[in-house]
């Protein structure tokens, strides 16, 4: 089952802040979908993102966070609709912290983020957290992404990542510097599918807490 590695950017933690970049990870490549709020965006930025991360990246900037959860939802839903899906096309959603049994941030996000523009649900599928998985299946100094990730794996994209803390993504975001920031959410996104990868080598499907993100009413 292939891993799709969700990951998002924000202005913030409260109800009304915004998201400011959506990314997923795939085998293939990855792709960001970016608020600019109403800026420019150059393509240039894109072209060096997929040089210096040695895999394809696409960018799909929009003026605004509606915007950026509408394309997201129209990719997923022609993606991820689940129709004729053959053995070998099968996957699961998975996010570091995104939503845990009693937390995580990036899907209860995401849900009212699309609730607050009557957009519906876009990430339709299984779902693992391998937060819950390398915090008690392995023996870590801290949980957070980077150091699982430095410890478990090689620790090789932590270099990519800009970000010292979560704040600069913000602040970045404000003045317009958008290449930071995204580089910020590829490094986030690929760090979450390595390890992934890695809990599936050591771990059981018990030590996993699959479950649907499909909701009862769409």
């Amino acid at each position: 089952m292939k891993t799709i590695a969700v990951d998002i950017e924000t202005t913030g933690i409260e109800p009304d802040d915004k998201i400011t970049v959506l990314g997923i990870d795939l085998p293939i490549g990855s792709r960001l979908f970016l608020n600019t709020g109403d800026r420019e965006y150059s393509e240039a930025t894109t072209e060096r993102l997929t040089e210096d991360f040695d895999r394809v990246v696409h960018v799909t900037a929009t003026a605004s966070e509606e915007e950026t959860l509408e394309a997201f939802a129209a990719f997923a839903e022609e993606r991820f609709d689940g129709k004729s899906r053959r053995k070998e096309d099968e996957f699961k959603f998975a996010a570091y912290n995104g939503e845990t049994w009693n937390g995580g941030f990036d899907l209860p996000f995401i849900r009212t983020r699309c609730r607050e523009y009557d957009i519906g649900w876009p990430l339709c599928g299984p779902y693992i957290d391998v937060y819950e998985v390398v915090g008690t299946r392995f023996n870590v100094s801290k949980k957070d992404l980077e150091t699982t990730y430095g410890e478990l794996v090689d620790g090789g994209l932590n270099a990519t990542d800009p970000f010292e803390d979560s704040g600069e993504a913000v602040e970045h975001w404000e003045a317009g510097e958008f290449e930071p920031l995204l580089r910020h959410n590829l490094a986030d996104i690929r760090r979450t599918r390595e390890l992934v990868a890695v809990a599936e080598q050591y771990c059981s499907t018990s030590h996993f807490s699959m479950r649907s993100l499909e909701p009862i009413n769409p």
